[in-house]
């Protein structure tokens, strides 16, 4: 048997009902083999009988910001337990590590920054990505005190969790909203971890700028650093993280991808409804840890303004993330998007009146 402190020194990340299991990974240590026990270590003792008899949906996903709020309020709400799904989620440090996960076949699903996702069909990877439930980037371009304009940003460091993960493609993306073209302005970018650590980061000095979500701009400013841009603002075509899975999967196991995707739908009607205000502000507060309740409280508004039931992948909004991911990986520019992105599903609940009928519970 596995014990909790091999669980702990491999750095795998379990959210299974609110409870995590977390520290960093190191990569290399641990090898698919010892990564699927540690799986079935984390995963093997239901709560409840329904949860023996549901289907076991494994999920993996990165990044630690309002993007995974739809997933971790259906879990936490029973939005997917109604569909007869036990969904649990699976944290690993980056994007990178989260689809090789998905590759090795250790997870059925991930729930990722597109970019990983054109990265790894560039690579030879055969996967569909069938729907998002985040549109928007509520986040703020916050610097340093003494950083006071964009033209102060020449020559300085911006901190990210990954390049060419979800934070660095949304970082990118709201440089060109804004006309900054990095390679001119000679900006760098320092890979230090989550948005968490990235913030502190700007705190100590360790990173000049970051671009992230306004839960944790308004703590930065209150620490002395300076907005510059409100990037929620721009009229930026985006798709964010986005639930993929093996071509064969779509094939073999449709109905799981229908139910999967209505009870992501529910969390979000979940996450509009004031009256869940509470419940969902608590799932978030617990999830990042915040100690303030106004920080939770962002955190809430934050997930409101990126979460909704349009689901459907966006070829506009995908054309420009493959734009920035090319630029560090030129073969992702040959990826065919009609052969990744796959719409069937989301038309599906289009066409069973499924999606409207939550459209009407948000108004």
């Amino acid at each position: 048997m596995v014990r909790l402190s091999k669980l702990k020194k491999a750095g795998l990340s379990f959210h299974y009902f609110g409870r995590h299991l977390s520290a960093g990974m190191r990569a290399g240590r641990w090898g698919p083999a010892a990564l699927l026990a540690l799986l079935h270590y984390g995963l093997a003792t239901p709560t409840t009988a329904s949860a023996q008899l549901a289907p076991q949906i494994l999920v993996a996903y990165a990044g630690q910001n309002e993007t995974v709020g739809p997933m971790w309020v259906g879990i936490e709400k029973g939005t997917f337990k109604k569909h007869g799904l036990d969904v649990r989620l699976v944290q690993m440090r980056n994007g990178s590590l989260s689809m090789a996960t998905l590759a090795s076949g250790q997870v059925q699903y991930n729930y990722g920054s597109p970019g990983n996702a054109l990265s790894a069909v560039s690579g030879g990877m055969r996967i569909h990505c069938a729907a998002s439930a985040v549109h928007r980037i509520p986040r703020e371009l916050v610097a340093r005190k003494e950083i006071r304009t964009l033209e102060d940003l020449r020559g300085k460091i911006f901190g990210v969790q990954s390049i060419g993960g979800g934070f660095w493609l949304q970082t990118m993306i709201a440089l060109d909203g804004l006309g900054i073209d990095p390679e001119k302005y000679g900006l760098k970018m320092r890979v230090l971890g989550d948005t968490a650590t990235v913030t502190q980061a700007l705190g100590s000095g360790g990173v000049d700028a970051t671009v992230i979500p306004y839960s944790f701009s308004e703590g930065a400013k209150r620490a002395g650093a300076h907005a510059l841009a409100d990037i929620g603002k721009l009229n930026i075509p985006y798709q964010g993280t986005t639930i993929c899975f093996p071509r064969e999967t779509g094939t073999n196991s449709a109905d799981v991808i229908l139910r999967l995707l209505k009870g992501l739908v529910d969390a979000v009607v979940l996450i509009q409804d004031p009256s869940a205000r509470a419940d969902v502000t608590e799932i978030l507060r617990r999830a990042f840890r915040f100690p303030r309740t106004e920080d939770a409280d962002a955190s809430y508004r934050v997930l409101g303004l990126m979460a909704t039931v349009d689901i459907m992948p966006d070829p506009a909004a995908w054309r420009v993330i493959q734009k920035m991911i090319a630029r560090i990986n030129p073969k992702v520019s040959q990826v065919d998007l009609s052969q990744l992105i796959n719409p069937a599903f989301v038309r599906s609940l289009e066409e069973s009146g499924y999606l409207a009928e939550a459209r009407k519970k948000i108004k």
